[in-house]
């Protein structure tokens, strides 16, 4: 299953599965241990939002400011497309992720960058969370490869799934300090780590940068607007919101991103942009068919990066044109492989966001951790255990049981279109499995 979401992700299974232990040379160190996250609770995170500075965006016509002041888009024209494959001298067969920031860098959901980045933005990033130039920006983005024929002066056609989707002009190429690079970016060098496995185990071991000239958008099941589409579905001169969930959306998630539109900081005419980076998105939108509402499915591929992670999709959804952040209790965490810790705290990725929010032109907003009870339906989880109230629980293990054998699902748990879609890619999958 790709994270590229050629096919819809189930619950986030195929990311899910990453963070399994796997055999294979150490390349990165393993003997940084991961840190337990301390208990904190949800009132320390409203103290910690409500103490953030107040951050106002820069608005062009309207709207949300671009990173950098301007949407950059590397998609060139259909007609030109034969002339610009034929300047390539080679070819690269891309990764899922490299697909994913390929096509955030054509569309402009990566600007300020005009393409890979190079050795000095990826040595800046590494050390700083800075592009050279001194912007914020929160993960490198890099081309990988194992091949040595690929050389600086290249043109290189990317293709994914059979599909032409890029050429890359190689300006840099070099072999990074990849523990270094993790410890940076995700604050561990343990292959306990997804990202340190995928960093040492399926990344390259040269990287590259230059400029992108996007062709093809790759292919999926669900389409991904750009951000320019976003944007022409976004009312002027009001707050909008940006939900990230790397799930398929269920009801908790609603009920959390509704309640956002009335936090304080929120004006009164805000729209929320529901932004998943898996799941059927279309369908919910008809079921639920609320007009504060946009629905639009990303295509990233995540590192459970936690606090810098935060960072990177806040300037995602800046350029897609939100004024505010909903970010919640272990943003993009992780655990370890083998002990289970929590490589990060619980509010480390909104300490993070509200320490940049200010200089990044956006607001933050606290994830709420809703419940669902008998008596009163969902309600906040503080309330539910002031009131002593019966809450009710699913887990993701048992209903992707149930989805498999055909059970019904609570209403009170998932929407019925979603469940429909889960339901079927299920049971195909596990037919798949038994042939």
């Amino acid at each position: 299953m790709s994270v590229l979401g050629v096919k819809s992700s189930l619950l986030g299974a195929r990311l899910a599965a990453t963070n399994k232990a796997r055999v294979a040379a150490p390349v990165i160190s393993a003997r940084r241990s991961a840190v337990k996250a301390p208990a904190f609770s949800q009132a320390r995170s409203v103290r910690a939002m409500a103490a953030a500075a107040p951050a106002i965006a820069n608005r062009i016509d309207g709207l949300q400011a671009p990173h950098g002041g301007k949407l950059i888009s590397l998609s060139t024209p259909e007609s030109e497309w034969a002339a610009i494959k034929a300047t390539a001298t080679k070819t690269l067969d891309a990764s899922h992720r490299n697909a994913c920031d390929i096509e955030l860098l054509a569309n402009g959901g990566f600007s300020p960058l005009e393409g890979f980045m190079n050795q000095n933005d990826y040595d800046s990033v590494v050390a700083d969370m800075r592009l050279a130039n001194g912007a914020l920006f929160g993960i490198p983005v890099v081309l990988d490869t194992n091949s040595e024929d690929l050389t600086v002066g290249d043109k290189v056609l990317v293709t994914y799934q059979g599909e032409d989707i890029a050429v890359v002009s190689i300006e840099s190429k070099w072999v990074p300090n990849k523990p270094l690079e993790c410890l940076k970016v995700y604050g561990t060098s343990s292959l306990e780590h997804p990202a340190c496995q995928m960093v040492a185990m399926e990344r390259g071991r040269f990287y590259m940068g230059g400029k992108v000239q996007g062709l093809k958008t790759p292919t999926r099941v669900f389409p991904c607007a750009s951000p320019a589409e976003v944007r022409a579905t976004l009312p002027k001169d009001s707050d909008v919101l940006a939900f990230q969930c790397r799930n398929p959306i269920h009801k908790a998630h609603y009920e959390l991103f509704i309640r956002a539109l009335d936090a304080s900081n929120v004006g009164k005419n805000s729209v929320c942009l529901v932004h998943p980076t898996c799941g059927p998105t279309q369908v919910l939108k008809n079921e639920v068919n609320n007009p504060r509402l946009r629905w639009a499915y990303l295509p990233y591929s995540m590192h459970m990066a936690g606090p810098r992670e935060a960072i990177q999709h806040m300037i995602i959804r800046k350029n897609f044109g939100c004024t505010h952040f909903i970010i919640g209790r272990d943003m993009a965490g992780s655990k370890s492989s083998i002990s289970g810790d929590d490589f990060y705290g619980a509010y480390d990725a909104q300490d993070m966001a509200n320490a940049n929010c200010a200089e990044l032109g956006m607001q933050t907003v606290p994830s709420l951790n809703i419940a669902y009870t008998e008596e009163q339906g969902y309600v906040t989880a503080d309330i539910a255990e002031k009131e002593g109230l019966t809450k009710l629980n699913l887990s993701g293990t048992k209903f992707r049981k149930m989805l498999r054998a055909g059970e019904d699902i609570p209403e009170w748990f998932a929407f019925k279109s979603v469940v429909d879609v889960l339901r079927e890619q299920a049971q195909a999958e596990s037919g798949s499995e038994s042939e």
